[in-house]
């Protein structure tokens, strides 16, 4: 079958360009055979990242039709499939407002890693490839990952014992025990969830889901002595676990099933257990949450931003901040005087009670 693969080209002196390469593959090609025969047969100046091909290293992590993903992982049959698919639904959705639709989505695919385009029937696929995002490009598609790696090392990622005795022996673990760190270990550092995180792309501060789903390995891991001290550094509002926009794509991206969005949910449920809600304004943020929606069946917004931000009153430079929206929302009637629970609310109270007290028994289950 034909494919068109469509390049996106630069180099730290200029802008993105798109190249266009033609070639004759089969289905089970991997998008890095691809890559590679572009190189040897067509263009030998095109730059990527490659090692050993097991789908474990993760040096080809690269955006293939506007996901993050191993070339040496995705082949050409596959990513047709889902062009096809696309397409199929693109056909479903449309409606009165197509002209603009079309719009929009040409602007869309002019952009580098832009998501797939619908193919015509008949028409020959296209592949689009672009280098990482979140991360500066250095040649087509290899990036400066220096930051990624800066991160990882800043939730000191390594098993610490210092303060016990050192054993004649190693530290052994049951295989219970080792099980925990299953899916945290099984990360290959990629990039492709740094990649894809909304969260590092507007703060430059958060370490990102590879960094903290290493650092909740750290956390499980019974050997580790540091659990407290590491809690209170991804405790940190505007670069830990806090930052984290919960917006799904490292777990949608991630080849490994590592999950990171899971494991940041985890080191939250053990920083939350371990503090009130004036700890910091993250935590209070949350309890209030899951108390106004215990209560009423959905947020009471009338209360949320004054226990929250203004804390109960207690802060009055809080409280101050608030004012300026307050008063816009009263004056254009945004602000209801009553406050109606919904009728599900039992439903939901009883929910949150029976996850909070399974929560409690696991907490309290004494790790073998």
């Amino acid at each position: 079958m034909q494919v068109l693969f469509k390049i996106v080209r630069q180099s730290q002196n200029t802008g993105p360009r798109i190249q266009t390469y033609q070639l004759d593959v089969e289905p089970g090609n991997t998008i890095l055979d691809c890559l590679n025969r572009i190189k040897w047969e067509q263009d030998g100046t095109l730059a990527f990242r490659k090692n050993c091909r097991n789908t474990i290293c993760g040096s080809c992590s690269m955006r293939i039709n506007g996901r993050s993903a191993l070339a040496c992982k995705e082949n050409i049959g596959a990513e047709v499939a889902r062009l096809n698919q696309i397409a199929e639904q693109s056909i479903e959705t449309e409606s009165a407002s197509q002209d603009r639709q079309k719009t929009e989505n040409s602007a869309l695919n002019a952009l580098p890693g832009a998501p797939p385009r619908a193919t015509a029937p008949g028409a020959i696929p296209e592949i689009t490839i672009a280098p990482m995002g979140n991360m500066p490009v250095v040649k087509d598609l290899v990036v400066d990952m220096q930051r990624f790696w800066n991160n990882l090392e800043a939730v000191d990622p390594y098993v610490s014992n210092s303060a016990r005795k050192i054993p004649e022996r190693e530290f052994l673990q049951t295989p219970e025990e080792r099980s925990r760190l299953e899916e945290s270990g099984n990360c290959i550092l990629c990039g492709a969830c740094y990649s894809e995180c909304n969260a590092v792309e507007v703060n430059p501060n958060f370490v990102g889901p590879h960094a903290l789903a290493k650092a909740y390995r750290m956390v499980e891991d019974d050997r580790d002595d540091q659990t407290e001290s590491r809690l209170q550094n991804y405790n940190q509002a505007n670069s830990g676990v806090w930052s984290c926009t919960r917006c799904f794509y490292c777990n949608s991206v991630c080849p490994m099933g590592v999950e990171p969005l899971d494991k940041i949910g985890k080191i939250k449920d053990e920083i939350l257990e371990r503090n009130d809600d004036q700890a910091s304004r993250s935590i209070r943020h949350r309890k209030v949450l899951i108390d106004l929606v215990k209560k009423g069946g959905w947020v009471d917004e009338r209360k949320f931003a004054v226990m929250v931000v203004g804390n109960f009153f207690r802060d009055i430079k809080g409280l101050l901040s608030l004012a300026p929206v307050g008063f816009q929302s009263i004056k254009r009637g945004k602000m209801p005087v009553t406050f109606e629970p919904s009728e599900g609310t039992k439903e939901v109270r009883s929910l949150i009670e029976s996850v909070q007290e399974l929560e409690s028994k696991s907490s309290k289950a004494p790790k073998k």
